[in-house]
């Protein structure tokens, strides 16, 4: 007995329980160790503690240590649980924030890639009871120009006396120099055409004491030219090639694609597959523009068929800002019975960069849920019911675009609320238009872009100095044979031209360079005039505006290379 008490006096259980993933914990503690006791162990004291049993009711003292002990467990069960809080991964936390009760308009895709305007986490407080102001004044609607300094020429050289120049560089490769003397100004306005950019300057006279060289202006604008000699351009129409290349960019022609997602459509085939439009939905693509009969449309077609129907009988069309835009609205683009891809609405709506979503009902919009190489920025507008019944619309909207995709003007207002229908209309369509401009500078689009410039600048280039040399009889020209440049000029268009709408249809660098097998169907010049083939109704001067989309290929869902 003496033994086994001496073993009780040394050895003393105490209990000890970590609660945890991993379950519990059970320890044995020796009862000389000196050790700071810990918050199970003050459970277990008071726990263990004997019950006053001579007491009829509880002391001050129990009273204490009752209230004690669930101040324990409340810190000991908050403890366990912080400890295992984390944060939801960002795609799926997004799913859980909603608007004032309400899904947003847009969730991020799993894959990630998209940004979105307003952010997600800023939605929480949206609501029509806000006292923030709807919309911004249409003045701070200022749209974008895709390049700034594409009209110099044609403004300060074009109807002024004035020399253009043309060298290969071993470095930098073609360079063509514009050169005009402004006595009235006492100045010297230079524009060097490289293949990445144009270079723009003014210098005053009174810096030199002669004029300077072609060289020396050109070594001015930029370091890096290594040439030692200028070929000067003596041919009469070289202003108009001129033009022409420097103003390949700018285009007052747009398309935009017009998606209608009805409550609980979530995949690209349901949005596709819709033909029945709403009143709603009516009354809003009557704020974008007007309903027009595709069949003898003069105006600027988008790549629609005016001739045949066979793009539909009906289209959405506006004039904006001296700017014609033509919207490719897929209840209104054929529909294909037994095909769930619709890939006759994908071929014109897949071929553009930017896409406006009506929503009908709360179904969030994925930001990838279309799969389009094209397609870099979706604007979202939703209907939304008004907490006082005046029978007057309220939109919201939304923005997403790729990674890439430089933020663009308008800036939304905050809430991102509308009930001006016009003020609505201003918005949209001069953000459509910011947001083409916008996603030029993508990763993708800048590529192409530079590609495209490269060749049409070579292409300037000899044909300046090809000419420049006929008009001076050079002999050894005379007896070359006909180049097919030369037969365009003489036909009456330059050979520039020829090879300028050539570069926009031939696509087969594109394929190559984006590893996409292309579709052999015959040769490009043999094809129909398509929208996708850069062959559009515009003028043959400047480029088209989605004379980047002719080049580039899509993925293999869509109808990118129709013969």
């Amino acid at each position: 007995m003496e033994r086994e008490k001496r073993n009780d006096t040394s050895f003393s259980r105490k209990r000890s329980f970590t609660f945890g993933a991993y379950g519990s914990v059970d320890r044995f503690t020796c009862g000389d160790e000196t050790r700071p006791e810990s918050v199970e162990d003050n459970i277990l004291n008071i726990l263990d503690s004997p019950a006053t049993e001579n007491k009829p009711f509880l002391s001050a003292s129990s009273n204490q240590r009752e209230t004690e002990l669930f101040e324990i467990i409340e810190k000991l069960q908050g403890s366990r649980i912080d400890e295992q809080r984390c944060e939801f991964p960002l795609p799926l936390k997004s799913q859980l924030l909603t608007i004032g009760g309400e899904l947003p308009l847009i969730l991020r895709s799993k894959s990630g890639g998209y940004w979105i305007d307003p952010p997600l986490e800023r939605l929480v407080d949206v609501s029509l009871t806000s006292s923030s102001p709807h919309g911004l004044v249409p003045e701070s609607y200022d749209i974008m120009e895709r390049d700034g300094d594409a009209k110099i020429y044609h403004k300060f050289f074009h109807s002024r006396y004035h020399h253009s120049f043309t060298a290969v560089d071993l470095s930098l490769g073609p360079l063509v120099l514009s050169v005009c003397l402004e006595e009235e100004e006492n100045k010297l306005r230079v524009i060097l055409r490289l293949k990445e950019c144009s270079l723009h300057g003014v210098f005053s006279l009174s810096l030199f004491s002669n004029i300077p060289s072609a060289v020396e202006l050109a070594k001015m604008l930029c370091d890096k030219v290594t040439v030692s000699k200028f070929e000067v351009v003596s041919y009469l129409k070289a202003p108009e090639l001129i033009t022409a290349f420097d103003e390949h960019r700018v285009s007052p022609n747009f398309k935009f694609g017009i998606l209608y997602q009805k409550d609980g459509q979530f995949t690209e085939e349901d949005i596709l597959s819709n033909n029945e439009e709403s009143e709603e939905f009516k009354e809003f693509l009557s704020i974008l523009g007007e309903t027009i009969q595709l069949q003898g449309f003069t105006g600027f077609r988008g790549g629609l068929d005016v001739c045949h129907g066979q793009t539909g009988s009906e289209a959405v069309f506006t004039s904006f800002h001296d700017r014609e835009i033509m919207f490719h609205v897929a209840t209104k683009l054929p529909f294909t019975e037994g095909d769930p891809q619709q890939l006759q609405r994908k071929r014109h709506i897949g071929n553009d960069i930017v896409a406006l979503v009506y929503q009908e009902g709360q179904t969030p919009f994925l930001s990838d849920v279309i799969k389009s190489h094209f397609l870099h920025c979706f604007l979202v507008v939703r209907r939304i019911q008004r907490e006082e019944d005046t029978g007057e619309a309220a939109y919201q909207v939304s923005v997403t675009a790729r990674e890439d995709v430089p933020p663009f003007g308008p800036v939304l207002p905050d809430p991102p609320i509308f009930t001006d229908c016009s003020l609505l209309r201003e918005f949209l369509l001069t953000k459509l238009i910011n947001a083409e401009i916008s996603c030029y500078k993508a990763e993708r689009f800048s590529r192409l872009e530079l590609r495209t410039r490269s060749s049409l600048l070579e292409s300037l280039r000899a044909e300046l100095s090809t000419r420049s040399k006929c008009m001076m009889e050079d002999p050894s020209l005379s007896a070359l044979p006909t180049t097919e440049g030369v037969r365009g000029a003489s036909e009456g268009s330059g050979g520039f031209i020829e090879n300028f709408k050539r570069a926009i249809r031939v696509r087969s660098h594109s394929f190559e360079t984006l590893g996409v097998p292309r579709k052999i169907g015959g040769v490009a010049s043999q094809k129909p005039k398509t929208e996708k083939d850069g062959e559009s109704d515009k003028p043959p001067g400047p480029l088209p505006t989605d004379s980047l989309g002719a080049t580039e290929p899509k993925d293999q869902a869509s109808p990118q290379e129709e013969t």
